[in-house]
């Protein structure tokens, strides 16, 4: 997800030289430098001191050690700190680094690598508007940002948009698996199935009709629309549905709570 932001940042009229990037892995820097052009280091405090905005892309199971030890750096600088870390919550990182900083939490989500990224942001008391507006510029260069006013909704955007392009895909793989069983060529299903789906949300978002008025222009009485969904709902798609994100959801929390138990 660091090297996706950083690309998106470069392709949206960012500097390399605005960029500085920490990694412990010397490989990994290697790649931001002869790839992405833009400065690397194996220091942290380096970054935090250097930049106005810090974002915490790492993974949550080392996040506490690494915070704890840049505490004297965070109390001296002040810089806006994006976490992208799943589940942490703003309150536990916050405590770790000891100092009153300025916090973003972000959920952004797989589909960022290809520029169309949905990401739910949380701001906390320390944050400015300015600092606000630089934070959804930061994730708006990888795709769609919407703003939460209550923390714990970041579990549900967890749950939808975070984990969500699992559940179409595997709707997809099932979609396509039943028109192979039917005759398609694999390549056909494949290509068919992708396209379809990809329409459908475009077609979507670019109306101003709710998603039951769109589903219902595309069901005629009587036709292999209204047979096919009429399937979908005896199986009782939707609470399968509900009973998925709402499972997505509770775990979202739980983990919240254990990454950031002493």
């Amino acid at each position: 997800m660091a090297r996706c932001l950083v690309g998106g940042l470069l392709n949206t009229g960012w500097q390399p030289t605005d960029i500085l990037v920490s990694d412990p892995d010397s490989e990994q820097r290697k790649f931001f430098e002869s790839q992405l052009g833009v400065d690397t280091t194996a220091d942290n405090s380096t970054v935090i001191s250097a930049c106005q905005i810090v974002v915490l892309a790492i993974k949550p199971q080392i996040a506490k050690n690494a915070l704890l030890a840049l505490q004297a750096t965070f109390q001296t600088h002040h810089p806006l700190l994006v976490s992208i870390i799943a589940g942490l919550r703003e309150r536990d990182l916050r405590r770790w680094l000891a100092a009153e900083v300025p916090i973003v939490r972000a959920m952004p989500n797989t589909p960022a690598l290809v520029g169309s990224g949905a990401a739910g942001l949380y701001a906390n008391q320390y944050v400015g508007e300015i600092q606000r507006d630089e934070a959804e510029s930061l994730l708006r260069a990888v795709g769609l940002t919407v703003w939460l006013k209550d923390e714990d909704l970041l579990d549900v955007v967890t749950a939808l948009s975070g984990s969500g392009p699992a559940y179409f895909m595997l709707f997809m793989e099932s979609l396509e698996q039943a028109a192979i069983e039917h005759g398609l060529a694999p390549e056909t299903a494949h290509l068919l199935t992708l396209e379809t789906c990809l329409g459908a949300a475009k077609l979507a978002m670019e109306s101003r009709d709710s998603l039951s008025e769109l589903r219902r222009r595309v069901t005629s009485p009587g036709g292999t629309t209204e047979r096919a969904l009429e399937i979908l709902e005896r199986e009782q798609l939707g609470e399968v549905l509900k009973t998925a994100l709402d499972a997505a959801t509770k775990r979202a929390r739980e983990l919240g709570e254990m990454l950031g138990a002493d």
